[in-house]
């Protein structure tokens, strides 16, 4: 094993000791404070590796089920034996924690403790939560909801959506989305995956925009209204949106496209998120002639008959294809 890979491992077991450890104290202590609940949080966002790693020595504790037998064995002994005796019961937690950690370690990757929702191509759909905030997911869609201490987590696995949340300074609202994580603040946003990038708009209240280099240090960012934030793991730009502009980006939500001096390559592709019929523009000359307009996100005819009737362009319908070129 090399040097590099070793203290990698070294590091990652140090991570998941420090867990077992927040985890442990967490269920164990009577007088757990706001003070304790504040350094768990703060250690919890400073990187998405804690968050994990939390999750896991969480999952790993609930195996256990020591638990409540704990809590109801209370004999009747002396103040210092009383002591010994809850020094015996956290250190044979944490013990405990940790062997059923390293056994379930598989078990707890293909099976997570989150929630799990998936919408289909051309999908919508909206979930509403407990605490009165609301996700529109749009096509192709997949994210994970779960609680992580006292934060609500939701973690964007691709596609796009839409968050409406009920701010709660106590509990805050984390979307984790790559390597990239938004903080709510009170705050209405949308986010998008493409690949290895992230897109954030911001289109009420106040949000916190986190990326992760590549050693893990973070770079934060504070988006106010109209702000688009386009991160990948390399680079981070941030733009300025009226909301106009910001309430196209989000006509989908009314299952609606529109496009703005859009070039036709970048409309098919549009188009094709929403649908299992694919638009393939067959040369750039063709794909950089532009459009405007709103269209129904499976309205292929108003978009073709606009590429044949204004453009000129030859249309040609072939199976799940239709083929666009000069």
């Amino acid at each position: 094993m090399s040097d590099i890979t070793s203290k990698q491992s070294a590091d990652a077991r140090d991570l998941q000791k420090q867990a077992v450890e927040w985890v442990v104290n967490r269920h164990i202590a009577e007088n757990w404070s706001d003070h304790d609940q504040n350094r768990l949080d703060a250690w919890l966002n400073e990187s998405p590796a804690h968050l994990v790693a939390y999750w896991r020595a969480k999952d790993g504790w609930s195996r256990t089920e020591l638990l409540s037998a704990l809590r109801s064995f209370r004999p009747d002994r002396s103040e210092a034996r009383q002591i010994n005796w809850m020094r015996w019961t956290r250190r044979a937690a944490m013990a405990a924690a940790v062997i059923v950690i390293g056994v379930a370690a598989t078990a707890y990757f293909s099976k997570p403790a989150e929630h799990r929702y998936v919408t289909a191509l051309g999908g919508h759909q909206t979930l509403a939560l407990a605490d009165g905030s609301q996700i529109e997911m749009n096509t192709n869609t997949a994210l994970r909801i779960g609680d992580v201490g006292a934060q609500r987590t939701v973690t964007l696995e691709k596609g796009e959506a839409f968050f409406q949340i009920r701010h709660d300074s106590r509990h805050p609202f984390v979307v984790m989305a790559a390597q990239h994580r938004i903080v709510d603040l009170g705050t209405k946003f949308s986010v998008r995956t493409e690949g290895d990038q992230v897109q954030v708009a911001l289109v009420e209240g106040l949000a916190r925009f986190d990326s992760f280099d590549a050693d893990g240090k973070r770079i934060s960012t504070l988006l106010k209204p109209g702000d688009v934030a386009a991160a990948t793991a390399q680079s981070l730009s941030l733009s300025k949106e009226s909301q106009p502009e910001l309430a196209n980006q989000l006509a989908w939500r009314r299952g609606i496209l529109v496009f703005d001096n859009t070039p036709l390559a970048d409309v098919a592709a549009e188009f094709n998120r929403y649908n299992r019929q694919k638009i393939i523009i067959a040369d750039q000359a063709a794909g950089r002639r532009t459009i405007n307009g709103a269209f129904q996100a499976n309205d292929f005819e108003a978009m073709t008959n606009i590429a044949r009737e204004v453009f000129g362009l030859r249309v040609i319908r072939r199976n799940d294809e239709i083929l666009i070129s000069r």
